[in-house]
């Protein structure tokens, strides 16, 4: 199990983020200070990658980025109202949050590596390489195409069946295009 990090270390890292770059809604901004002043929220806090697998997470991107500029994930639940979020947070103290925060050279960047920590919720089984992402997208629009090419040559039967030479003729176009 990773070390601890501790409350010190994270209020560091938000005034250190705080101070370099500047997050797409105002409202992240009064998120990341409402954290600082308080104890028990930067303990359940936790700085993670894919913040929307967690059960409370947050995503807030930086204008440096092309990323979404917030959300806020409960459940299975997703908003982009950052009031919401942070009444959830205010009436929740006392549960994890978890914060993906977006920003230029986010991965270069030792102050965020430094309390950034594995994500519970995301499986290490689950993760995919950029080029089994791209196998796994080809191979399902080569099922979609698949599929709604049987769905074609079916409907072309049945206007075969029934002598219907306009819709043979019509579907027969389309499944040439479809090639």
């Amino acid at each position: 199990m990773a070390p601890s990090i501790s409350a010190n270390e994270k209020k560091d890292f938000i005034k250190w983020f705080l101070q370099h770059y500047e997050l797409k809604k105002r409202e992240s901004v009064w998120i990341m200070n409402y954290l600082l002043s308080h104890e028990q929220l930067i303990e359940n806090l936790h700085f993670v990658e894919d913040a929307r697998y967690c059960p409370r997470g947050i995503v807030m991107s930086a204008t440096c980025t092309d990323e979404v500029p917030f959300r806020f994930y409960k459940g299975h639940v997703m908003t982009t109202d950052a009031e919401k979020s942070f009444h959830d947070i205010r009436l929740h103290r006392d549960e994890d949050l978890y914060i993906q925060l977006n920003f230029e050279s986010a991965y270069s960047s030792y102050q965020y590596a430094a309390v950034l920590e594995e994500n519970p919720y995301i499986r290490e089984e689950l993760k995919l390489t950029a080029n089994e992402k791209k196998l796994a997208e080809k191979f399902l629009a080569d099922s979609i195409h698949e599929n709604q090419r049987a769905q074609l040559m079916r409907q072309i039967d049945e206007a075969l069946d029934s002598n219907d030479r306009e819709k043979f003729e019509q579907l027969s176009g389309l499944l040439k295009g479809m090639n």
